[in-house]
């Protein structure tokens, strides 16, 4: 099978897109997982977070376009970077807050911390932080799934790092030769870690390896959600009809460092300021107004609206309790 390339043409109408008030709330995600990340920083500067974090900042088009097109019984599995994930799959902000502050009512009881992050009634599995360490995960889950026969569907993120790992390739054979109900998405940001792309592949794109395990390759501007929503949506319904896995590129950009230790020296600022402009929150912000689908009034009052629910999340979690010494070793192993 050939990869192949969507990009979304700002100038024609879409298709294949939900309905207004669904793309409204793409908007409401991706501003929420955006203010989320900015005040969580905040927070770390001040020293409140006991731990780094890996900030999704840029990156929220993938997550929000990918879950857009889930259902609620489906599942998604992350990596060291799951904020985003876990809030664009309805996590609650203040059961993630409660968690980064090691609070008994975050949602893994204070014991995962931010690359941990998760909650399975969301369906969100709790995160995985080792690189590449969640995609055989996600094929056992898509194998649960075709073999209960629920139309369930796994989306399986990872960075474009995790694609030069065994793992990876082991995942991916596994859920192509036994037609698995996977979406991979990789969230292509150009640097694994500090690492160009183009020092550690031969290949243009990611998905151009997919016709290595006869599935389909599909490369998007991770940069615009619609664009990510048509593709994932197409992905996720083949997967859900029994069609199997496909591997969903997603070029896209972290707007901040690797981690709050990087100071970003490998990548110029100039390269960063060129990305900024394709921002995806303010691009949607101008769709909607545009196309008459919104209007800046009701997109302000969503701003005003998340800056409410982190003020709310914060307090939540800042009220809540520490987990007693007598939990320690629960929840560690199965009896």
């Amino acid at each position: 099978m050939e990869a192949k390339t969507i990009l979304l043409n700002r100038g024609a109408e879409p298709t294949g897109l939900p309905e207004s008030d669904s793309l409204v709330d793409m908007y409401r995600r991706m501003k929420l997982i955006r203010r989320f990340e900015e005040r969580v920083n905040d927070l770390y500067l001040q020293g409140r977070i006991p731990s780094t974090l890996h900030l999704y900042i840029g990156q929220e088009a993938v997550a929000v376009g990918v879950c857009a097109g889930l259902r609620e019984d489906d599942y998604v599995l992350s990596t060291h970077r799951p904020h985003g994930h876990s809030l664009a799959k309805g996590v609650e902000p203040r059961a993630i807050l409660a968690e980064l502050l090691g609070k008994v009512t975050g949602c893994c009881r204070g014991k995962g911390g931010s690359m941990h992050v998760g909650d399975i009634t969301k369906g969100v599995y709790p995160a995985v932080a080792i690189v590449g360490g969640n995609i055989p995960i996600a094929a056992g889950a898509g194998l649960a799934a075709k073999m209960r026969g629920d139309g369930q569907v796994e989306a399986c993120f990872f960075g474009d790092g995790a694609a030069n790992e065994g793992a990876w390739h082991e995942g991916l054979n596994i859920a192509a030769i036994w037609d698995l109900p996977v979406v991979f998405v990789c969230e292509n940001n150009l640097y694994a870690a500090s690492t160009p792309f183009s020092l550690t592949f031969k290949v243009e794109n990611v998905a151009d390896r997919a016709c290595a395990y006869g599935i389909p390759g599909v490369t998007v501007d991770g940069m615009d959600v619609l664009a990510v929503y048509r593709a994932a949506n197409e992905a996720i319904e083949r997967a859900r009809q029994g069609g199997g896995p496909t591997l969903l590129e997603c070029k896209t950009y972290r707007f901040c460092g690797h981690s709050r230790s990087d100071p970003r020296t490998y990548r110029g600022r100039e390269e960063e300021q060129e990305w900024q402009k394709l921002d995806a929150i303010p691009r949607m912000r101008q769709w909607l107004v545009g196309s008459g689908l919104s209007d800046d009034g009701q997109l302000d009052e969503i701003d005003d609206w998340v800056e409410r629910t982190f003020d709310e999340a914060l307090e939540f979690a800042e009220a809540s309790p520490e987990p007693d010494v007598s939990e320690l070793f629960t929840d560690v192993f199965k009896e």
